[in-house]
């Protein structure tokens, strides 16, 4: 573990490639060191992502009509969480962190301690490079264990099924997962920014950007300013690929990019409203 001193942060030369993040992460170097160098800050990080990101649309969800500017996109208008429904799946989530999650990151303390946090910061370019490395990567190995786990029936209702309770998701279901689904998509998470020798602070950039698109694929919303609109070409799915998802299992395994549906023709349109009305 680095120990930085106040003097020594003081002339500490930034990189001249990388005037932005370098005086944020001697800040944070600084200031911050216990907790950014604690095995246990990505679970943190993770969990308080999840809750902050799904608390606004709960509150839209419970209001419903009441904000006709948002409810007009709300995709199954016909299908409305309850706060017991939203509370069950939190309680889910919670369960999971304490029971599994935290046991495997003091495990992995033992067999593969952290190392060092570095000096210099990630440069812009590299820290954009290396998310969507990473994002990629991860959205294929998530296809595939998809694909897999809907054509399988028993590894579909031994492992995946607990996702698929609700034909209409909601931001807090966007972490329902059974223990094994849990548990690969964590490994993948912790092991594809090692795979790919990403910095910490661009790890930690990863887990709170694929948690807010976790989060926003399934909002049950088709917002005109979320990512899937504000990114060209259909590049991301967004809620409507998602939501179209849990109506027909068997389109859309891709949790964020949309190109391995259209190669592999499971991509689907998401239904209108007047015909989810009319069933």
């Amino acid at each position: 573990m680095l120990n930085i001193t106040e003097p020594y942060l003081q002339f500490l030369p930034c990189r001249s490639s990388d005037p932005l993040l370098q005086p944020f992460w001697d800040y944070l170097l600084f200031h911050y060191m216990p907790l950014i160098s604690s095995p246990f800050f990505p679970v943190l990080l993770a969990f308080s992502s999840y809750f902050f990101f799904s608390l606004p649309f709960s509150v839209l969800d419970l209001l419903g009509e009441k904000v006709p500017l948002f409810h007009q996109y709300k995709i199954q208008p016909n299908r409305k969480p309850t706060l017991k429904m939203m509370g069950d799946n939190f309680m889910v989530t919670f369960y999971n962190h304490i029971f599994f999650v935290l046991p495997a990151v003091i495990i992995s303390i033992f067999i593969m301690p952290a190392p060092p946090l570095p000096r210099d910061a990630p440069t812009v370019y590299e820290l954009f490079i290396d998310m969507l490395a990473v994002l990629l990567l991860f959205d294929t190995q998530y296809f595939i264990w998809h694909f897999m786990h809907h054509k399988h029936p028993q590894l579909y209702r031994w492992i995946h099924a607990v996702h698929h309770e609700y034909i209409a998701p909601f931001s807090w279901s966007s972490e329902r997962l059974s223990i094994p689904e849990l548990m690969t998509v964590g490994f993948w998470s912790n092991c594809d920014p090692i795979l790919l020798n990403c910095h910490p602070l661009t790890t930690w950039c990863i887990t709170v950007f694929s948690i807010w698109m976790s989060v926003e694929d399934h909002i049950g919303y088709d917002l005109p300013w979320t990512l899937n609109h504000l990114v060209p070409l259909g590049l991301l799915g967004g809620a409507p690929a998602h939501d179209m998802h849990h109506q027909r299992p068997s389109t859309n395994y891709a949790p964020f990019f949309s190109h391995w549906d259209r190669i592999f023709g499971t991509a689907a349109p998401l239904k209108k409203k007047n015909e989810l009305k009319s069933k």
